[in-house]
């Protein structure tokens, strides 16, 4: 059997890294009907199957991770020494999260690799259309809160999040014994901050902690727990945040736990990428970092 067509190995490869036919089109410059005639005669090539088609995406087969580990130095190296790839200057890393996770904690621990010439795109967003994209090639790394299901995106635990029932000082006198005494009934008349509608960080600590619904309705919504916090800080009302954010205020007083339960409700976050090896080696180093601040986070 002779060798593959070196333009059916590119166009595997852009399919494999970016986990779908669509992605891999726009990262190539060609139509999705292309990519789909082209990946179809690879296999007829191979006389092997290397994708399982999937609602979204593609999936790789054992075939394909082989074929992968096999193929991508070499191609990349051809592309960079062709001019395809700039060998001095490596692209950027396409990295998204939660705004408020990215602002307190990744940007600060990526500031070494920064300074030492790595360049980052930071997209903040929720987790469904930011993973949406990453399946579609737009990101490299996203920083998730759940883990995805299915084949077409690897995840592994970044770090846990605690969250915490918080207020104001002026709130938070006399309150915490009532609510010790009274239970969760005792905050309702106290102005409930959050950042969506339904109440999701909220509800999640109600369940966890107290063992009931959480009837009651929001006085505020602003989509970002940065902004709920400087809220509640200002003496707004109370809110449920994550200790990771609110931990310099915890410590300076300027925000008081209103209760310290022995089970804390926790979230575990996720670094999720496309499966295969990245052709831009400073996704790994980026993951490498965060993965090692994860784990004192």
């Amino acid at each position: 059997m002779s060798s593959p067509d070196l333009n059916l190995l590119r166009t595997f490869l852009a399919v494999y890294r970016s986990g779908s036919f669509t992605a891999a089109a726009g990262l190539l410059g060609l139509s999705q009907s292309t990519v789909t005639t082209q990946i179809r005669s690879l296999e007829r090539e191979l006389a092997r199957t290397l994708f399982e088609r999937l609602p979204r995406g593609v999936a790789p087969t054992p075939v394909a991770h082989d074929l992968a580990s096999r193929v991508a130095a070499p191609l990349d190296a051809l592309a960079t020494a062709t001019g395809a790839a700039p060998a001095d200057r490596p692209a950027p890393v396409h990295l998204a999260g939660p705004a408020e996770l990215l602002s307190a904690r990744v940007l600060p621990a990526l500031a070494p690799l920064l300074a030492a010439g790595v360049r980052l795109r930071v997209t903040p967003g929720l987790t469904d259309p930011l993973l949406d994209e990453l399946r579609s090639g737009r990101h490299d790394l996203v920083i998730a809160t759940y883990r995805p299901r299915g084949r077409t995106l690897t995840a592994v635990p970044l770090m846990d999040e605690e969250f915490v029932l918080v207020a104001s000082p002026a709130w938070a006198d006399g309150l915490t014994e009532r609510l010790a005494a009274e239970g969760p009934s005792a905050l309702h008349p106290v102005p409930l901050i959050t950042y969506a509608e339904d109440l999701p960080i909220a509800r999640r600590y109600w369940r966890h902690v107290f063992h009931t619904r959480l009837n009651c309705p929001a006085a505020v919504t602003v989509p970002d727990l940065r902004a709920v916090k400087s809220a509640v800080v200002s003496g707004a009302g109370f809110s449920v945040l994550p200790r990771y954010l609110c931990e310099p205020e915890l410590t300076s007083g300027a925000l008081v736990p209103l209760h310290t339960p022995d089970d804390p409700p926790l979230n575990t976050g996720y670094l999720v990428q496309r499966p295969g090896h990245p052709a831009n080696l400073d996704v790994t180093r980026v993951r490498e970092v965060l993965l090692e601040a994860g784990r004192g986070w």
